[in-house]
């Protein structure tokens, strides 16, 4: 999660070109900033972590995820249709990570949850949660096993800080250019989505495969908190309402009761990530 921080407040650096207070922009879905909220939502998706299994009730697996952040384009760091000044001073971070706890439920479902609590790195303050509930169904065909998995999933959060301005970024040289001011502002992003997903897999000896698709609605939001050298204060916020369909594929090893796991997902009109966990069952 804190790899996650340092990517947005780098890449999320939009420049304060509106100078109305509290103007609400709501860009549409084409444009550099709802690719660039699009894009930094596709970390957080709580998609499933490993080959599908059906797990006893009562059964728990814990564990945690890893997912090395990409780099956005270039073009979608500069804005075009709620500001017109950018700061362009992108710093990107390796990666995202957060844990995971599954539970067994009756008739073959599950249900599956994560959060990070609310952290102060640098300061900016972060948190996320998700949940997910899921079923897995035993299918033969033709003498060959294989499992079928249909998931509903859901993630909010919020990333609280220097997120346009920060502190290097300020400056007192014109009035009519970004972070003209003495104090970092204090912004909020918030990665919430919700979504559906299916994924059908088999295994050989220790080796689970699989593969899957889904639809994700994406509904980030990010809110300005600037307050400049001439006592104006900026609390813009910008708002899309995506839809996106994904596709996914992955491996698990397992040994014992440890599980390892590898996952490609796409989005792909937005980023193409890969998730590394490991899961380790309690009872």
């Amino acid at each position: 999660m804190i790899g996650l921080k340092h990517a947005l407040a780098g890449a999320l650096a939009l420049g304060l070109g509106l100078r109305t207070a509290g103007a609400q922009c709501r860009p549409p879905a084409s444009s550099h900033e709802a690719r660039l909220l699009a894009f930094y939502e596709v970390p957080p998706q709580f998609s499933m972590g490993e080959a599908p299994e059906r797990l006893a009730l009562g059964a728990i697996r814990v564990g945690g995820e890893i997912v090395p952040v990409p780099s956005p384009d270039p073009v979608l760091t500069h804005p075009e249709f709620c500001y017109q000044n950018s700061a362009n001073n992108t710093k990107l971070s390796p990666v995202f990570a957060r844990p995971r706890v599954t539970v067994g439920l009756p008739l073959g479902f599950a249900l599956e949850g994560s959060y990070v609590p609310p952290v102060s790195i640098s300061n900016a303050r972060v948190t996320i949660g998700s949940v997910a509930l899921s079923r897995t169904q035993e299918l033969r065909t033709g003498g060959i096993r294989s499992l079928l998995e249909l998931r509903a999933h859901g993630t909010i959060g919020r990333v609280r800080g220097p997120i346009t301005c920060s502190r290097e970024a300020l400056q007192l040289d014109r009035v009519d250019a970004p972070c003209y001011g003495t104090e970092p502002s204090n912004d909020s992003f918030d990665p919430n989505s919700f979504g559906g997903e299916a994924a059908l897999g088999t295994r050989v000896a220790r080796l689970g495969l699989y593969a899957g698709a889904g639809v994700n609605w994406l509904r980030p939001h990010f809110q300005a908190g600037f307050t400049d050298a001439t006592g104006y204060v900026d609390r813009t916020t910008v708002d899309v309402s995506l839809v996106r369909g994904v596709a996914f594929g992955g491996a698990t090893l397992h040994l014992g009761e440890v599980a390892m796991s590898s996952q490609l997902y796409v989005m792909p009109s937005n980023a193409t990530i890969v998730r590394l966990a490991i899961a380790y069952r309690v009872r």
